[in-house]
């Protein structure tokens, strides 16, 4: 579900699904032949009817693994408020992953300090989670499996073709079943912020692929009233579902109060608004969409806390008995 808009692929799917029963579409066995080496025994998705396609197949959208770099002062494509995830990590130059590449490929398996990490994003939950990618005494390369759970990306690693769901980091189906990764320390902030503090850094440089990097090919997508292939309930307290929320642990701040206040300092972090930042499901243009701002999360001791900035609709579908931090 990229090219064209979402009303093509939700027709696309409706015809599917009248084409053959519901109960084959939520059976493993109808997936086997895509994943021959699945263990799909082994799963925590309480209901197969949960996971559907988003359109693409397997690696139909596909995920990047060492890219190549560029020095800030030689990056000139990309526009001042476009949005980028930051990378800071000890004894390494920071990098920025510019979410004009990270829209049309999803995953970016890097290793940045001897750290091997896999950068996310999906779309459709404006979900951007980094995670170091060793687990089990594995170190694995990810992969977007083309289906969707709760309207979140399920990625897949190459080494065991686990399923994992992008939100929590956590595997859901196949050998690592309920293993977490580990999360890193990233935040979204516009090219601008970045190139501000950091003159000297590093930036993904644009991937060899024939894609229209810098459009949105899901205009006008964080105003609609119902996320994409999403059947859950909305947000409680009236909050929009496609509404920004911080999401730190099980707790979630709206974005609309921290814009309003700037800063905020509860649950043991500081949580700090920054105009800035375009929203890159807005315009058909990342780089022109309205400005949603940039977060930064601190803890006590000023260190950066793993976070995310994703819809309200999402928090709630992974985390329904999360805390929602509405303030007075």
């Amino acid at each position: 579900m990229r090219l064209t808009s979402l009303k093509c692929h939700v027709l696309v799917l409706a015809i599917a699904a009248l084409a053959m029963p519901m109960a084959a579409l939520a059976d493993p066995n109808f997936w086997k032949h895509e994943w021959p080496e699945t263990d799909f025994s082994r799963t925590s998705v309480p209901h197969w009817g949960e996971v559907l396609s988003g359109g693409p197949p397997k690696d139909g959208i596909p995920a990047l693994s060492d890219p190549e770099f560029m020095r800030v002062g030689q990056e000139g494509r990309i526009g001042d408020t476009e949005p980028v995830v930051t990378l800071e990590i000890a004894g390494a130059e920071p990098r920025a992953y510019p979410i004009r590449y990270l829209t049309w490929h999803e995953i970016v398996n890097d290793t940045v300090g001897g750290v091997p990490v896999a950068v996310t994003f999906c779309p459709l939950c404006n979900s951007a989670m980094t995670f170091d990618r060793r687990a089990k005494g594995k170190t694995l390369t990810f992969g977007v499996s083309g289906k969707l759970r709760n309207s979140d990306m399920i990625m897949y690693d190459r080494e065991t073709q686990s399923w994992w769901q992008q939100a929590i980091g956590e595997g859901i189906v196949g050998e690592m079943n309920g293993v977490k990764l580990v999360a890193l320390p990233t935040w979204m902030e516009s090219w601008a912020q970045f190139k501000d503090r950091h003159p000297d850094g590093l930036v993904m440089a644009e991937p060899a692929f024939g894609r229209r990097y810098g459009a949105n090919p899901y205009v006008s997508y964080d105003s609609s009233s119902r996320p994409f292939l999403y059947n859950g309930e909305l947000p409680p307290h009236n909050i929009p579902a496609l509404e920004r929320v911080v999401r730190v642990g099980d707790r979630a701040w709206p974005m609309t109060r921290l814009a309003d206040v700037g800063l905020v300092r509860e649950a043991d972090v500081e949580i700090e608004w920054k105009a800035g930042q375009a929203s890159a499901l807005d315009s058909t243009t990342i780089a022109r969409g309205r400005d949603v701002g940039s977060i930064r999360v601190r803890d006590k001791q000023g260190r950066d806390v793993p976070h995310d900035v994703m819809f309200a609709f999402a928090f709630h579908a992974f985390w329904p008995d999360g805390q929602w931090m509405l303030g007075q």
